[in-house]
């Protein structure tokens, strides 16, 4: 392989990321402490926008018209269930009220912060199948934006 494909094939490389450096975290109760949830091992998160149709009779083409309406987001985050964890005894608690939880996504290869917002737990199941390991999902539904961290400097931690 020639030095300039490998170059410009690694360069490519470069910039891609593992999903398993991408970590889902809570603040505890307090404020104090951030808590990466323990077990993790998918983590999907949602975006999503609402549109309003604008079609009228006279729209030229046949072609529906749209505007772009609300936008919504959410995580979807499981794995193996750890319940002596503190960040479950948190999801847990989060679940049976109703106040939202502070979340953040990092990347903690990279140690850099990706997204935050605040969020409700609105399901949080725990599968017990009888062979194999005990787990769990949590879907948690953002309230207010989801702020992209990364368009921030960020200095990593030392």
């Amino acid at each position: 392989m020639s030095q300039e494909l490998y170059n410009q094939l690694s360069g490519h490389l470069a910039n891609a990321m593992a999903g398993k450096d991408i970590i889902l975290s809570i603040w505890d109760a307090t404020g104090s402490q951030l808590l990466a949830v323990a077990g993790q091992q998918g983590l999907t998160i949602n975006r999503d926008k609402d549109t309003i149709e604008v079609t009228s009779k006279d729209t030229q083409g046949g072609w529906k018209q749209y505007l772009g309406g609300f936008r919504e987001w959410s995580i979807d985050n499981d794995g193996v269930y750890v319940r002596s964890h503190d960040s479950h005894k948190q999801l847990k608690e989060a679940f049976e009220g109703d106040d939202p939880v502070l979340i953040k996504v990092t990347n903690q290869k990279q140690q850099t912060d990706m997204f935050g917002g605040l969020a409700i737990v609105t399901s949080y199941p725990i599968e017990a199948p009888y062979d194999d390991a005990v787990t769990y999902s949590v879907t948690l539904t953002g309230t207010g934006p989801l702020v992209d961290l990364e368009d921030a400097e960020q200095v990593p931690e030392v």
